[in-house]
């Protein structure tokens, strides 16, 4: 968008949690702290990173998820009709609490929006209003209430829909949802979850992203490219730029979010490896569609490695945008 330079650089999502914030979710969690001194650490956390961002000189800002736990849990706690089970791992050795669809599901109201005002409240510059897709939430969580998948994920779609519009009245002009689930079952529904992202935007003027993370991406290339966003999320630096090679075969027709650091290794990568990997990128894609990002959250990496990586993330767009900038002003000299 015009208020964004060439190759805006921005974030996924999650940023990893200070350590006076973690206790303090510990102490909440065994009643020695009430909710309202919870809130103002998180709030106090995200504070903190919105100045990081804006001191490394981040275009797109995210409020870092500091009032989250589980980017689905935390939304089945807020809504209606989930309970919550025990914990199953994700990979390694994280683990996560197992939504559980027990009644018809919903919003008891907004989710995300006061954060979302908090957070813009911090900075002149945009921030991404947040959420997680419905076909995510849906394929994450136990159905026990609805007689099949379709209808779960449709109603999860609808009550997403309401947040993204009451997001877009709260002021944002960039909403994120997520839906790193969207390649788990690829050839049996995929044009489920295309129908439940055409509910979430219906009618939305906001600019809108899926982020898409890790998986089979070319199993759903290019019918991901029929997705109800402006941009696909993806990461591509965790296995060093081999889907420039699907894209190549079928024009990428939307805008890219384009992950240049690996959010799942603890190594910070060089200034040079990251212009490196945009470059590359600009012999398939053009600028003017390619977003710059991290490969996915950062919530598992250290604050250390956080900011090294958002730092190299940002230095090394500027070397590429810095050479196209050049090299457009010479063609019209």
């Amino acid at each position: 968008m015009s208020e964004l330079p060439l190759l805006p650089t921005t974030a996924v999502g999650s940023y990893p949690k200070p350590p006076y914030l973690l206790e303090a979710r510990r102490k909440h969690l065994r009643n020695q702290i009430g909710k309202a001194e919870l809130t103002e650490l998180e709030r106090r956390a995200t504070r903190e990173w919105i100045q990081i961002q804006e001191e490394l000189g981040m275009d797109l800002l995210v409020d870092g998820e500091q009032y989250r736990g589980d980017m689905v849990a935390y939304f089945a706690d807020e809504m209606a009709g989930f309970a919550i089970a025990g914990l199953v791992r994700s990979y390694g050795n994280r683990y996560y609490p197992k939504p559980v669809v027990v009644g018809p599901v919903g919003r008891k109201a907004p989710v995300t929006v006061s954060w979302f005002k908090y957070t813009q409240s911090l900075t002149k510059k945009p921030v991404k209003g947040m959420l997680t897709g419905p076909y995510t939430i849906a394929e994450w969580s136990f159905n026990e209430h609805y007689p099949t998948r379709r209808e779960l994920v449709l109603e999860l779609a609808r009550a997403i829909h309401d947040e993204v519009v009451d997001l877009e009245r709260a002021g944002a002009r960039y909403i994120q949802i997520d839906e790193p689930a969207i390649h788990t079952r690829p050839e049996e529904d995929f044009d489920l979850a295309r129908e439940a992202m055409e509910i979430v935007t219906e009618g939305i003027s906001a600019y809108t992203v899926t982020h898409i993370c890790y998986g089979d991406v070319p199993k759903i290339y290019p019918a991901m490219l029929h997705l109800a966003v402006d941009q696909l999320d993806l990461a591509l630096k965790n296995e060093e730029f081999a889907l420039l090679e699907t894209f190549r075969k079928a024009p990428f027709t939307k805008d890219i979010g384009l992950g240049v650091v690996d959010a799942h290794s603890h190594r910070v990568e060089s200034v040079q490896e990251v212009a490196d990997g945009i470059r590359r990128t600009l012999e398939v894609i053009p600028a003017e569609q390619v977003y710059v990002s991290p490969d996915c959250g950062l919530k598992t990496r250290t604050a250390d490695e956080t900011i090294g990586k958002l730092r190299v993330m940002v230095e090394g767009t500027k070397v590429v945008r810095s050479e196209l900038l050049g090299a457009r002003e010479g063609a019209r000299a």
